[in-house]
């Protein structure tokens, strides 16, 4: 049987791993979690939390009264990395396997495959961990933000009470309510410098109607292409009679927006650079709008 750095089975530390990430990234964990992962037996997920005390004594710590294991304030991670990128990869594609969390291929992979690297923003773990606190718990707190706003030129103390996550493709934000602007809105986490100081909430998700709607955005080919042309953008983009509706959350418009080149459409003279354009143009104008005040 294979053994890990650590001198344990691998099986056994991939255990020890995931009660470890339960712990720092998801507020804590008990035995049927382990049970439901991996498929073990009770008396086996309890061996599993004794040899993790025994292994990180510091780090864990169990709730009588909720009869819970949760991470202690003396935290140092053992078997995992603190990797706020490689969670929120896991946010976002939570049937996959927990190997996506590593970011390794195997040696010996066949294919040659590589992803566009793009500059990563660096967002700080204890940062993430305190906004995942405050989602579960329903709760604000105070970020050191620094805005790229001419009249915030320095970071300040600003507290929110954030409620969800989103990327736009090359950043992750926050989506809060703002208790300066009384308005919710968002932020990027990479320009969250610190936290301090959870409170009760000012607004629940339930607050924010551009996060819960949806808008239908109808994209087609860009009618200045070529008609065989055109006939490949509804292959490539899986349309049917010329147009395919995506839903989009409200409060994300703009990033799609963005994304997709759709706000400069009209600025182009090759209607390659733009190979899809907005369909329902005025319905999209009417939520953009909406979404942007």
């Amino acid at each position: 049987m294979l053994a890990s750095a650590h001198g344990l089975r691998w099986g056994i530390e991939r255990r020890l791993e995931f009660i470890e990430f339960r712990l720092f990234w998801e507020g804590g964990l008990n035995r049927s979690d382990i049970v439901d992962e991996f498929g073990v037996s009770v008396p086996q997920a309890s061996k599993d939390l004794t040899l993790y005390q025994e292994q990180a004594p510091d780090n864990i710590r169990y709730d009588r009264s909720q009869k819970r294991y949760f991470a202690s304030e003396r935290f140092k991670p053992t078997f995992i990395s603190l990797d706020a990128d490689a969670y929120l990869e896991h946010l976002t594609a939570p049937l996959q396997s927990r190997e996506t969390l590593r970011f390794e291929s195997p040696a010996n992979s066949p294919f040659g495959a590589d992803k566009l690297p793009i500059p990563q923003r660096r967002i700080k773990p204890d940062v993430l961990r305190s906004m995942l606190g405050c989602v579960r718990e329903n709760r604000s707190i105070e970020i050191l933000y620094q805005s790229m706003s001419a009249t915030r030129p320095e970071p300040i103390w600003r507290r929110i009470s954030p409620h969800a996550f989103a990327s736009d493709g090359l950043r992750w934000h926050t989506r809060a309510f703002c208790h300066i602007d009384q308005k919710f809105k968002d932020f990027i986490l990479s320009r969250c410098m610190g936290t301090r100081l959870p409170d009760a909430a000012g607004a629940s998700s339930s607050d924010d109607p551009l996060w819960t709607k949806y808008v239908p955005v109808a994209l087609c080919p860009n009618p200045r292409l070529t008609i065989s042309q055109r006939k490949v953008i509804a292959e490539d983009f899986a349309m049917e009679n010329g147009e395919v509706v995506v839903p989009v959350r409200q409060a994300l418009l703009y990033y799609f927006s963005k994304r997709l080149r759709l706000d400069v459409a009209d600025r182009f003279d090759d209607p390659s650079e733009i190979p899809v354009v907005v369909k329902n143009q005025a319905a999209f104008d009417i939520a953009l709008s909406e979404a942007m005040r």
